[in-house]
């Protein structure tokens, strides 16, 4: 069935009311929407990650940086248990989402993921159109009851990724038949489409072109208002640009965790020093 929205629609495209921030509701700085306490990650023998806590802010975007095979992949993968399908892989400690545990044992893990939502660091669409990309998710959890509620949701979704305004024209056509950059926007899109509370990104602009990577990274400034979101990226420069708070990872430990200007301005160990200015990594 062709998809043509409506201008009327086009033109009321809004946010729904529960994912709004207004000023005034501001979330104050020390609220924390997950928290990490011993977290430790093994793959058979091998010890992956040891020891790692942390509190990750509300409404706030959370890098992890560090070089290659320092963890900081696994420890994100851990925030929404995609770990679990990764066979010999143990996680142990505790990981809390608004206080509860993620790894309990009768938790939903499919609850938990439309909460948690996942960015990968090579764009991935569905080998559908770009509506039933963006749709997937509302159908599969039930999000909608009518039609116009559905259209109504992707059209959103579209355009919190920015992307509207590009497809609104296009979108029976495949989702892959976009750009690099648009196909990234597009997994966004999908990913906010059933309102998570958080959003990971592993190297989501590691692929892209460098016009690319600076519309997503305005794309995360503007998102963070609504979502917390926590970011692997290899580049420090990205993550100085984009980030509040800045956890580095090293040989599968957090050696820091502090506000991102004081992890490139004044960190406290000496590691986290020699990494940022480039002595080592």
């Amino acid at each position: 069935m062709r998809h043509t929205i409506p201008k009327i629609m086009l033109d009321r495209v809004s946010l729904p009311e529960s994912a709004a921030v207004a000023d005034s509701d501001a979330v104050p700085e020390s609220e924390t929407k997950m928290q990490a306490a011993g977290v430790r990650v093994t793959y058979g023998e091998k010890v992956a990650l040891s020891g790692i806590s942390m509190e990750i802010p509300a409404r706030k975007v959370t890098a992890l940086i560090g070089a290659s095979g320092c963890g900081k992949s696994t420890f994100l993968r851990c925030l929404n248990r995609m770990n679990d399908i990764i066979e010999g892989c143990r996680v142990t400690g505790q990981i809390t989402l608004d206080g509860q545990d993620v790894q309990d044992p009768d938790l939903d893990v499919a609850m938990l993921r439309s909460r948690v939502g996942m960015v990968f660091q090579k764009p991935n669409p569905f080998p559908k159109s770009i509506f039933e990309n963006v749709a997937y998710g509302p159908r599969i959890h039930g999000l909608f009851d009518h039609k116009e509620d559905l259209e109504r949701i992707v059209l959103t979704s579209l355009e919190r990724a920015g992307l509207l305004n590009e497809v609104k024209d296009r979108l029976d056509e495949p989702g892959t038949s976009l750009s690099g950059g648009q196909q990234q926007r597009l997994c966004i899109a999908r990913t906010i489409a059933v309102n998570p509370e958080v959003i990971l990104m592993d190297e989501p602009c590691s692929a892209l072109d460098p016009i690319a990577t600076a519309r997503i990274e305005d794309l995360i400034d503007e998102l963070k208002s609504n979502y917390t979101i926590i970011i692997v990226t290899h580049s420090m420069q990205q993550a100085a640009r984009v980030s509040q708070f800045s956890g580095f990872f090293h040989l599968g430990e957090l050696v820091e965790f502090d506000s991102t200007e004081a992890i490139f301005t004044n960190p406290s160990d000496t590691r986290t020093k020699n990494y940022v200015t480039g002595r080592f990594g």
